[in-house]
């Protein structure tokens, strides 16, 4: 219990603040204790939809940290925070509505504030650029963890193995995706179909700029640990996971719009689950979560290209927010259990556990 505490004592002194915050600007906008109740709860709502959307990259985000030094580590989780909290719950929307509308930055804020109704159905309007960039770049982190040829550990076996096998095809996961994009874009009528593989290309050719950017920082550090340097680099790590963490938010602040086109409101409940998710992610790091359960990682994966698919068919039915959670919960459910069945029958170097 006293490790818990440690972990999310400072996620809880920011619920605080936030729920303080927001009585304070419910009572002071209505002057009504129902209606500030009632706005207080939609924010605790919005807090949990975004940690049950997000679990899977807390996992995703310990996976990438543990192997990033500890100076890096905190700036990830202190820096990150500033991105995660007011870039990614903020200013994001802003930004869509700015560009949508042809507005200046105040224009925009006084939208937000003044007529929520049109500020939402100007962020609902580019939806389908936003799920074919996040859907593309979410389905690309998923598939590269698959499509590797090194890759040892196999969960649901049948299909893990032949899809590292078909790592050894040049950019076989790149194919695969634009194929599928494609598919939904035949579904689209022509101006959405253009805007959605605009989107989606941009969204893979970021994520193949952010693995560049990994790739070439990585050899300059293996050349300069072969010189005898001490090298504590974690920039192209530090980039990647923020990249990944915006990919992340944009369903959930989409989503959030189903319970209230109120900015703050929004912003104070993403923004609470946004932290949570920040203090899952040191918990599986200092706690060596990732070790102990062995097949954790590739339902955190799987849950991954499941959102990544979800986003990108999106732009063409409504997809429950619900859903979207639910399943992650499941495969990284599923995952845990299964990795708490191999440590009880087979120990931890066992591999006849995984799902034939």
């Amino acid at each position: 219990m006293a490790t818990l505490i440690r972990f999310y004592r400072f996620s809880f002194i920011f619920t605080l603040i936030c729920l303080a915050l927001g009585a304070w600007y419910g009572w002071s906008s209505t002057g009504d204790l129902g209606a500030t109740a009632s706005l207080l709860w939609i924010i605790v709502v919005l807090s949990v939809l975004e940690v049950s959307l997000s679990f899977d990259n807390a996992v995703v985000n310990a996976s990438v940290l543990k192997e990033m030094d500890e100076i890096w580590q905190r700036r990830f989780l202190t820096w990150g925070i500033a991105f995660a909290v007011f870039g990614m719950r903020v200013i994001f929307p802003l930004a869509i509505v700015a560009i949508a509308a042809g507005l200046g930055p105040i224009e925009t804020l006084n939208l937000s504030l003044n007529d929520p109704q049109r500020y939402e159905e100007i962020v609902s309007s580019a939806h389908v650029g936003i799920a074919g960039f996040g859907g593309a770049f979410l389905a690309m982190v998923g598939l590269k963890f698959f499509f590797d040829l090194d890759k040892d550990v196999h969960w649901i076996r049948i299909v893990e193995v032949q899809l590292a096998r078909f790592a050894a095809l040049p950019a076989a996961e790149i194919a695969l995706l634009l194929l599928v994009m494609w598919g939904i874009s035949t579904m689209l009528d022509p101006a959405d179909a253009l805007t959605f593989l605009i989107a989606g290309i941009l969204g893979l050719v970021t994520f193949i700029a952010v693995e560049g950017v990994n790739t070439i920082l990585e050899m300059k550090a293996e050349a300069a640990r072969l010189q005898g340097a001490v090298v504590r680099s974690g920039l192209g790590g530090f980039l990647y996971l923020n990249v990944l963490d915006a990919s992340f938010s944009f369903d959930g602040v989409i989503g959030a719009f189903a319970l209230s086109n109120n900015m703050i409101v929004i912003a104070l409940g993403l923004s609470i689950g946004a932290m949570f998710v920040r203090s899952m992610t040191i918990h599986l790091v200092k706690q060596g979560t990732l070790a102990q359960y062995r097949f954790l990682e590739n339902g955190a994966f799987w849950a991954i290209i499941a959102l990544g698919l979800i986003m990108l068919f999106s732009a063409v039915v409504h997809i429950p927010e619900t859903i979207t959670g639910l399943i992650g919960a499941i495969l990284i459910g599923l995952s845990l259990w299964w990795s708490v069945r191999h440590n009880r029958l087979e120990g931890v170097k066992g591999e006849s556990g995984t799902v034939e």
